[in-house]
């Protein structure tokens, strides 16, 4: 099978120079607004990096043990793409297989076991990470170089966690519909996803529905309401 959650959520855009992910950190100001295209190439070349020089075949593990940002959604994003099998930094060790590659943060860097390793900068413009250890690589600057187009490929079932995309899209959009999130909706989410089920209901469900996301963590509550103005819009989620 080639179905993706990636896949799934791309064949939903209308327009692709229109947002996607709008990400918000009040603890540190940062706003970055990626385009359904810009977000789609980042997945590709996440995907493409996955693929040739990690040579992940399709089911096996990759471990994303990041904190909420827009990197880590364009690493779920190529990663599922490729035909891995998610895992995140939540995942039970006593549930989890050795994963092909990690991607993790600095802070994170001392507790990821893995043969490839690559360390997200978190930075608004994804500049690198310097002075890594030996064998460990920036994301940023290994991703760029490939292609940012995607061929997709086989895929496994499994793809969070120990979840089907089935059982993730189902619950994907059961929340959707609870939230009153619809094609074309603009929802400003205060809500976590750092962990399993909050990635799937805070960020893979807007997206899936075709929604646009703006995602604040670390929110200011006194600023919501006049970002929401501001950035036009239509839900709000906290």
């Amino acid at each position: 099978m080639t179905d993706t959650i990636t896949g799934r959520i791309l064949d939903g855009v209308g327009d692709w120079s229109q947002p996607l992910l709008t990400f918000y950190d009040d603890a540190t100001g940062e706003r970055t607004e990626l385009s359904a295209a810009t977000l789609g190439n980042w997945a590709a070349k996440t995907a493409n990096l996955i693929v040739d020089e990690v040579g992940l075949v399709p089911g096996d593990e990759v471990l994303v043990d990041l904190p909420e940002h827009w990197q880590t959604a364009a690493i779920l994003l190529g990663a599922w793409w490729s035909g891995a099998h998610v895992r995140t930094g939540a995942a039970q060790p006593d549930t989890a297989g050795e994963p092909v590659a990690a991607f993790t943060s600095v802070a994170r860097l001392d507790a990821v076991d893995a043969d490839e390793v690559y360390v997200a900068s978190l930075d608004p413009f994804a500049l690198p990470v310097r002075d890594l250890p030996p064998g460990v690589a920036d994301f940023g600057t290994a991703a760029r170089v490939h292609g940012d187009q995607y061929r997709p490929r086989p895929a496994g079932e499994v793809v969070l966690d120990g979840r089907t995309i089935t059982d993730v899209a189902a619950v994907a959009a059961r929340t959707a519909a609870a939230d009153g999130v619809g094609a074309g909706a603009r929802v400003l989410s205060t809500r976590p996803w750092a962990d399993t089920d909050e990635i799937v209901a805070n960020l893979v469900s807007p997206l899936l529905a075709g929604a646009s996301l703006i995602a604040v963590v670390n929110a200011d509550d006194a600023r919501i309401e006049a970002r929401a103005e501001s950035e036009k819009a239509t839900l709000v989620l906290r």
